[in-house]
């Protein structure tokens, strides 16, 4: 590892000749990825005797080829050698056993970025899996990525807001599965017979979110004419800096779900609750993630501003009108932080032209964020359903609940004698519908929001060159 380390620029990238994208091997390895996907089902198996899949051979060919790659890309990254001999053992053994549903838990187990978080250093990783926001199956999948970890962003880390598993990386290249919106790169996602007893790391990455953000942000402010303020319009088109917002907030968002007043189980997405419920867990993490972001840059820290605007112009901006309107619970938490700012003033839709009052923007965001932190500790003493109803009375407070909905009609219009969980099944695929305000703004950014589909940081410089 030290002689990686020595090699890398005083920016932390990784110079041309280290870099694994530019080795011959590079392409090699994602061709014969980029042929084994088709091939396989949903759970990742190749059915070889199924209609256009390959012979046994072929599809062993192939692997081979993956193979000798690694073994002429692994000595880039010595750092990955542990995770590198497993994978390949894995992959062998994949094949042996005639490509039957794939268990990389071996490879997975060895696999440690977290415990090596110096900025510029790169990985390849190659899972089957399916990618968040991607693509649903467990296809094999290829990423070269390099860890996002500057000194300033370690320190904050070390002393104020540990999150030892959190991994800040940007994209090298990827193979299809990441040609998509999936801007995660997670274990709980990869193929293996077992889940392990914990994990030790999860990323995010952050060029592609901050990628989307300025693309998003820009086109955004155009059409509302929104005036900026010199510091927030350079952000909207700065590279490093809202690469450096994004991975403060990613950090600081990632331990909130494990901090404060909570249920037992943070991650609600795998319970059986209404959406709204989680909505508001990921706007509370958000918002926590401002909150500190106003502490901090009172205390001079130059990525704390950024981090302010970044969490107001994407969750107001982009959340709202990205994906379909079934159960969006992150579009929900985008419109409720609109609404939100807007009934207390500090946005205004006047003469068709978006205001935003910066100096009361961080007070009554703060607000809000106090308002779901009120809930959820008042939410220890109530049951179940009672704290859903408290949570569906929230956001109706701020949102127009949909005219046929029976959640809006109360207790009375849902049959209590069945489940908690079953009443989740009377929640309509779009319980709170977008405003006016939102389906004009739809219409118009919808062809910018499908434009960032396998954005990265290097795709947007191209195609703004």
């Amino acid at each position: 590892m030290t002689e990686i380390l020595v090699q890398m620029g005083t920016e932390g990238r990784v110079p041309s000749a280290a870099r694994v994208v530019e080795h011959p091997a590079w392409p090699v390895l994602k061709d014969a990825v980029e042929r084994i996907r088709p091939w396989q089902a949903k759970d990742g198996s190749i059915d070889l005797d199924a209609e256009g899949t390959p012979a046994r051979a072929e599809a062993e060919l192939e692997v081979r080829r993956v193979l000798d790659a690694l073994d002429e890309l692994s000595p880039l990254l010595p750092h990955d050698r542990a995770y590198h001999e497993a994978l390949a053992k894995d992959l062998t053994r994949w094949a042996e056993g005639g490509f039957e549903v794939p268990d990389f838990l071996d490879s997975l187990l060895a696999f440690h970025p977290a415990a090596h978080r110096e900025d510029g250093l790169q990985h390849l990783v190659v899972f089957p899996m399916y990618t968040q926001n991607g693509n649903p199956d467990r296809n094999l999948e290829a990423v070269v990525l390099r860890m996002v970890w500057p000194d300033w962003l370690a320190e904050l880390e070390r002393t104020r807001y540990d999150n030892p598993l959190f991994c800040g990386i940007s994209f090298e290249d990827f193979t299809a599965g990441y040609d998509t919106n999936s801007a995660v790169l997670f274990p709980e996602t990869i193929a293996v017979r077992e889940a392990p007893e914990r994990f030790t790391w999860g990323g995010i990455f952050c060029d592609r979110e901050a990628a989307r953000f300025r693309r998003v942000s820009a086109a955004a402010v155009d059409l509302l004419g929104l005036e900026l303020p010199d510091d927030v319009a350079a952000l909207v088109h700065d590279r490093k800096r809202s690469e450096e917002a994004f991975v403060l907030w990613d950090m600081v968002h990632d331990r909130t779900h494990s901090h404060g007043d909570l249920p037992f189980d943070p991650f609600m997405i795998k319970q059986r609750q209404p959406f709204w419920m989680y909505g508001l867990e990921e706007l509370r993490c958000d918002l926590t993630a401002f909150k500190e972001a106003v502490k901090l840059a009172g205390e001079g820290v130059p990525q704390a501003r950024d981090v302010q605007v970044a969490v107001l112009f994407d969750r107001m901006f982009r959340f709202p009108v990205t994906g379909e309107r079934v159960r969006n619970y992150d579009g929900l938490g985008g419109q409720l932080l609109f609404a939100y700012l807007h009934k207390h003033d500090v946005v205004r839709w006047t003469d068709n032209k978006l205001t935003i009052d910066w100096e009361r923007a961080p007070q009554v965001t703060n607000q809000l964020c106090a308002e779901i932190e009120t809930l959820y500790r008042d939410g220890i003493d109530r049951p179940k359903l009672v704290h859903w109803f408290a949570g569906y009375e929230l956001v109706s407070r701020y949102l127009s609940p949909h005219p046929g909905s029976k959640w809006a009609k109360g207790p009375d219009a849902l049959d209590l004698t069945q489940p908690p969980r079953k009443l989740v099944d009377d929640v309509l695929p779009d319980e709170f519908p977008l405003s006016m305000f939102y389906e004009a703004l739809s219409k118009k950014l919808k062809n910018v929001i499908a434009s960032t589909r396998g954005i990265t940081s290097d795709s947007d410089e191209r195609i703004a060159a």
